[in-house]
């Protein structure tokens, strides 16, 4: 089954925030109370009722000073270490390559949020009592494309900076839009997403670093995660599996011996 994807293409957008309001619409997100910091960002933050957001990134270049916009939600990494760490399969990688989130199999252990290289899952406290929690993210409107429709920011998007479909045509529409960016004068175009992390869900056309969007250069799976997924979490299965094994020895050594007292009585 082919990959689907999310291309961004930094250099149509306008910052409307359609896309924010089409998120919020559709999976029926609560409004954020926000406050005036000097910015017109808004809200200033991803939050668990703000799962997509407009950021307004302010850079110099060649003495000229730009106003670089960027849509930013859940990057849906191949090597997701989200999906690695998650103790109850709450995320997981779907057929077509997005990472889906089941909120109900969600514990709150909030190890997502710990491990996302792009600071992106957040915790949504469900009950203040308990402390109980659930996980929140982008989830690439896991309803809308299952069943053939596209992503309610990318449907809503007014100049076309939002488009999606199959991964391998957007790689070709964003490399194509690269070439005429730098044939425009535009040195520092470049495609973001295509081979980070084992290639990105949601890609980028970007016209200037990575880091001037506040995104990594080179954004780097955890060696922690790493640590834990292939050496402490099989380690940990392990000890439960010779517990487990030990405790029915246990049961079957114990049996046996009450059965050989009531066999002598």
């Amino acid at each position: 089954m082919s990959s689907i994807a999310m291309l961004v293409d930094t250099s149509k957008c306008t910052a409307c925030r359609g896309c924010q309001i089409a998120c919020k619409q559709w999976w029926d997100l609560a409004a954020t109370r926000t406050k005036q910091t000097g910015s017109y960002e808004n809200p200033r933050d991803l939050s668990p009722e703000t799962w997509s957001r407009v950021t307004f990134n302010e850079y110099e270049a060649g003495g000229k000073l730009q106003w670089l916009f960027l849509n930013l939600g859940c990057m849906h990494c191949t090597q997701a270490a989200c999906v690695d760490v998650c103790p109850t399969g709450a995320l997981q990688h779907n057929d077509t390559g997005f990472v889906s989130l089941d909120r109900e199999q969600c514990n709150g252990c909030g190890y997502c949020v710990e491990a996302c290289p792009f600071r992106i899952p957040r915790l949504d406290v469900v009950n203040t009592l308990t402390g109980e929690a659930k996980a929140s993210k982008c989830t690439l409107c896991q309803d809308r494309v299952t069943n053939g429709l596209t992503p309610a920011c990318v449907k809503t998007c007014p100049p076309g900076a939002l488009q999606f479909g199959d991964r391998t045509a957007m790689l070709s529409v964003a490399r194509k839009r690269v070439d005429t960016l730098k044939a425009q004068g535009v040195a520092q175009a470049r495609t973001y997403g295509e081979t980070e992390l084992g290639g990105l869900g949601r890609l980028y056309v970007l016209t200037a670093p990575p880091t001037a969007y506040g995104l990594p250069e080179a954004p780097e799976y955890p060696a922690l995660v790493n640590l834990w997924h292939n050496l402490a979490q099989p380690l940990g299965y392990a000890g439960a599996g010779l517990m487990t094994a030990g405790l029915a020895v246990n049961w079957l050594l114990t049996r046996r011996a009450r059965l050989s007292n009531v066999e002598e009585k």
